[in-house]
């Protein structure tokens, strides 16, 4: 699964966007949202989402169940 931004919670700080290592937060409209497709969850990096870890607000960062949930590839 690949994380999202809650837009109404997000105070666009820009924490969370230089400490994505695959360059999936980018700043839209005011708030900054994350490329599901870019996603990763951090995993093979760190061990917790980055974004979560930084955000000043509090389950801002969410899995976002949409989307299946990353496999390292092979």
């Amino acid at each position: 699964m690949a994380l999202k931004i809650i837009s109404s919670q997000c105070t666009s700080c820009s924490a969370c966007e230089p400490e994505c290592p695959n360059v999936a937060i980018t700043e839209k409209n005011g708030t900054f949202v994350i490329d599901p497709k870019k996603c990763t969850e951090c995993i093979g990096h760190f061990d917790s989402p980055q974004c979560a870890a930084v955000c000043p607000v509090e389950d801002t960062c969410i899995i976002d169940n949409s989307f299946p949930r990353y496999q390292v590839p092979a």
